[in-house]
């Protein structure tokens, strides 16, 4: 068996990877039929960007307590539970819809669910290093990225179909549902080495030791900030329903495919991660990722050919895909177990504000200057940040390849 392919003969990767799938096809396939249902019974855009916001809240308020939680308590069992709340919050939207409820009960159940993210997040970051050794971890977060983002493209297209065929969102609600469960059920039956952690109180200084942990742990700090700030400023993604009727004039048909571009350059590199062998240079392949993302939007921001913007829209997504694996390889490897929950939260709060916040900044921009000054003056800055922090954590640069020897083990630096 390649050597890249030796993770998959893991018992409980294959049963997260599996439990992957699953929950990340019923979550696309919710939201898709969310936005249609609220669109179909409002007509009004306010009520699909405040969805944004009410998923978004729990996040925000629970992250700290829920980074505590996971490096106190059975992970297992907060993974178990998490996939449990989200497939209450679904069965609720497919009451709601079915008895055609109140919008503020379809409002809650997504709070509902935004209440399980904040947990599945840090608990599934912390969980991956206790499944599979250190020199497989890399190769793990390739799977499961790879993963998420083929049940990013399936999800939608599925969902679309269900709802065309049946006029309903129901029974996609229902698939969802089937999805949570499948991943609470290869959560039960998960067998990982169990590690010694200490409870602790739920006290101001335990809930933001993550704070300060990332804060010293300076390529953590580094990537984190890298990420954050090329999200924020590179949101061409956001303004694709603009592009795809006032500039590129492809329509409803040609938006769907521009959708779908990113994540099909993201597999693409998931693909290719996972068949070559691993990087010798994790730094300077992150900064360059990075910098390939701002250079493919700032193409893609002044782009009239709708061939080349889908092209760079495949490069957007592959080069992230680099920047994820990078990231989310180097985390664990510096974070002790006992931190790992923390960081996680920390990390996950990272992901979800910079994903509205680029949102937010694109539209504002977009709004008073037009899309395409949004896009390239975006573009310019992520290319500027990357240069900004390749100075600021020159340690990032000379960073060699994802394992436990050549990043050193975890950090155990006191955060008191």
């Amino acid at each position: 068996m390649p050597t890249k392919t030796r993770v998959l003969r893991v018992r409980d990767f294959r049963l997260l990877l599996v439990g992957t799938i699953a929950g990340t096809l019923g979550v696309q396939m919710q939201e898709t039929a969310v936005g249609w249902e609220l669109y179909e019974r409002t007509h009004n855009t306010f009520a699909l960007g405040f969805v944004g916001l009410v998923a978004l809240l729990p996040i925000i308020a629970l992250t700290l307590p829920a980074g505590h939680a996971v490096d106190s308590l059975d992970r297992r069992r907060i993974l178990i539970a998490a996939q449990a709340t989200f497939a209450v919050a679904w069965i609720g939207l497919a009451a709601v819809s079915f008895w055609h409820r109140p919008l503020w009960m379809l409002y809650a159940c997504i709070l509902l669910g935004g209440v399980a993210r904040a947990y599945q997040g840090p608990v599934r970051s912390a969980l991956l290093p206790s499944l599979v050794s250190s020199d497989l971890l890399a190769d793990a977060i390739t799977w499961q990225a790879g993963a998420w983002q083929l049940a990013a493209v399936v999800g939608p297209a599925v969902a679309g179909s269900i709802i065309g065929v049946t006029k309903s969102a129901v029974p996609v609600y229902l698939a969802a549902t089937a999805g949570a469960l499948v991943f609470l059920g290869a959560a039960v039956l998960l067998r990982f080495r169990v590690t010694e952690r200490r409870s602790t109180a739920l006290t101001v200084r335990e809930l933001v030791a993550g704070v300060r942990f990332v804060w010293r742990a300076r390529l953590i700090l580094a990537t984190l900030t890298l990420d954050l700030f090329a999200v924020i400023l590179g949101g061409a993604t956001t303004l694709m329903p603009v592009y795809a009727k006032d500039i590129l004039h492809v329509g409803p048909v040609g938006l769907g495919w521009m959708e779908a571009a990113p994540s099909a350059g993201a597999i693409l590199t998931a693909i290719a991660l996972a068949t070559r062998p691993p990087m010798r240079r994790a730094g300077r392949t992150l900064l360059w990722s990075v910098a390939g993302f701002g250079a493919a939007t700032l193409v893609f921001g002044v782009s009239r050919s709708f061939l080349l913007s889908m092209v760079m829209l495949a490069i957007i997504g592959a080069t992230d895909m680099v920047s994820v694996v990078v990231r989310s390889t180097l985390v664990p490897l510096i974070t002790p177990d006992a931190m790992r929950g923390r960081v996680g939260a920390i990390n996950s709060l990272f992901i979800g504000t910079s994903n509205q916040l680029g949102g937010f900044e694109s539209g504002t921009v977009a709004y008073y200057l037009g899309p395409v000054v949004s896009v390239v003056a975006g573009a310019i800055g992520t290319i500027v940040v990357v240069g900004g922090i390749a100075w600021a954590w020159p340690e990032l640069r000379r960073l060699g390849p994802l394992t436990a020897e050549a990043v050193g083990p975890p950090d155990r630096t006191p955060v008191d």
